[in-house]
């Protein structure tokens, strides 16, 4: 049992500080914080950075890193005698093939990626000043709260982590609750692979985050503000602490956070970060309650993403109706990522429900002859180049059975041999499942063992004869969105590129 007055909060911090599993360090952080050795295990061991520490230089598999030449990146630092692991998404994207060293700092390689040039008419703009006078957190204290929701509302922000829920829905409900002790969390563990967003704006407008923060927490009623930032995200801490020691001063009523990721793609799931701040296993919780309702320590939350917070100041100094306006077929400008075969990966604020054909056009125009694109990072799936005049919003990619999510589009060429790129994406959800439910656990497993039968047999379409049950029994019975999704690349690849499966 966990005793009375046990500190769970810091057991994360503490296997951090006595470097991971190691032997002894279970039980000297559970005589440290009164929680039992057995749950220190089992939280240690749930976090890649605590569960495998080491001297590995750690080089991504995801998908961008792949096409890049991530493989003979691993091969050649084996052949030269470095110790080397291959992980999942380092959200490094736009610089792949990507690698960091044992103490999670990015290796030489690629400079980070393109940024659309600064503009008044951008809602963000990542090269703008990074503004420290929190003029638009002034304006929000004097027109009060009501008047922050209803310009949300006008804005019509939707979420921008991945579900794009309205975000002044979410506002309301926190400020609507009878308990009093709430919390503001914000969700900077990017990890879905194509996705690279939130680094820019931690990295190029703390103050920014800051600010849009300090403004949620205020008309919340909160006092504590935890940003929860992917451990491999070293320079994003950095700029995060430095912004906060720069400016949090300016808000003596509120406490920030910053709290660190150990190396689990499911915190990005928001009842697994908050499972994660409180010291335990990132493991979404049943829902509902809702974490408005009952969040961190049971109390309500409200939780963002880094890149819904950035938008709030120039919706705040500028008015909700003047953010919808800068939409296309949704409300807003989109920080949208993108990566793969395209003259130059970056991101690109543009107005929300341009097509792939306008994007790529920023970023330069194609590598090759278009193929395929995840318009939203592995969970989205594959389309086919026949629908590059899809506009990329929320809606419209959900009536074609996929999803913006956060954006994260990588471009697929005629060199792609799409049988392999789906394989790469299973063993990324395989990786990346939790294990909490059996639908997702089983079937991640099942669904990448699956296309390597494929393989294995001489692609033999037989092998995937299961596919979609399996798909269908994920969706229908996993906790959370991860579960859902995971099939998601594998039967669209099957959908639209039935030529590479042998039909």
């Amino acid at each position: 049992m966990e005793k009375k007055g046990a500190n769970r909060k810091v057991v994360l911090p503490l296997l951090e500080e006595h470097g991971g599993v190691r032997p002894g360090v279970a039980r000297r952080v559970a005589a440290e914080t009164g929680v039992p050795e057995a749950d220190v295990y089992g939280v240690a061991s749930f976090y890649t950075l605590l569960s495998g520490p080491g001297h590995e230089v750690r080089v991504c598999q995801g998908l961008s890193c792949v096409l890049a030449g991530a493989e003979a990146k691993i091969a050649a630092l084996k052949a030269a005698g470095t110790p080397v692991r291959a992980v999942s998404c380092l959200g490094q994207c736009d610089r792949a093939p990507a690698a960091i060293d044992p103490e999670r700092e990015l290796l030489p390689g690629a400079p980070s990626g393109a940024r659309t040039p600064s503009s008044d008419d951008l809602a963000i703009d990542l090269e703008g000043e990074d503004d420290p006078s929190y003029a638009a957190f002034d304006t929000a204290r004097d027109a009060g709260p009501d008047w922050v929701i209803e310009q949300l509302k006008l804005a019509g922000l939707q979420g921008r982590g991945g579900a794009g829920f309205p975000a002044h829905l979410k506002w309301d409900a926190v400020r609507g609750q009878a308990e009093l002790e709430r919390y503001v969390v914000v969700n900077a563990d990017e990890g879905e692979p194509g996705t690279f967003k939130d680094r820019e704006i931690m990295i190029h407008r703390p103050h920014l985050v800051i600010e849009g923060s300090a403004i949620a927490a205020w008309v919340a009623g909160a006092s504590t503000a935890y940003i929860y930032v992917r451990g491999e995200f070293r320079d994003c801490i950095r700029a995060l602490e430095a912004a906060i020691a720069d400016g949090g001063h300016r808000f003596d009523w509120l406490d920030f956070e910053v709290v660190e990721g150990h190396g689990a793609y499911i915190c990005g799931e928001e009842t697994a970060l908050l499972e994660a701040i409180e010291g335990r296993r990132g493991m979404p919780r049943l829902k509902p309650p809702y974490p408005t309702q009952k969040g961190l320590w049971g109390k309500p939350t409200l939780m963002n993403n880094v890149e819904t917070l950035a938008c709030v100041p120039a919706i705040i100094r500028r008015g909700g109706e003047w953010f919808r306006a800068l939409g296309r077929t949704e409300p807003g400008t989109k920080l949208y990522c993108v990566s793969g075969h395209v003259q130059r990966p970056g991101i690109y604020e543009l107005p929300l429900g341009v097509s792939l054909d306008e994007l790529v056009a920023a970023a330069g125009g194609y590598v090759g002859t278009l193929r395929a694109f995840s318009p939203g990072g592995a969970s989205s799936g594959f389309l086919p180049a026949s629908m590059r005049d899809q506009p990329l919003d929320f809606g419209g990619l959900a009536k074609r059975g996929s999803m913006l999510g956060s954006a994260g589009v990588v471009v697929l060429n005629d060199t792609v041999d799409m049988a392999e790129a789906a394989r790469w994406q299973q063993i990324f959800f395989e990786d990346e499942s939790c294990g909490q439910c059996a639908p997702c656990r089983i079937g991640c497993r099942v669904q990448r063992q699956a296309i390597d039968r494929f393989f294995e047999q001489g692609r033999d379409r037989s092998a995937l004869a299961n596919v979609e049950a399996v798909a269908w029994e994920m969706d229908a019975g996993s906790i959370c969105g991860l579960g859902m999704v995971a099939s998601a690349p594998l039967t669209s690849a099957l959908a639209y590129f039935q030529e590479d499966f042998g039909d």
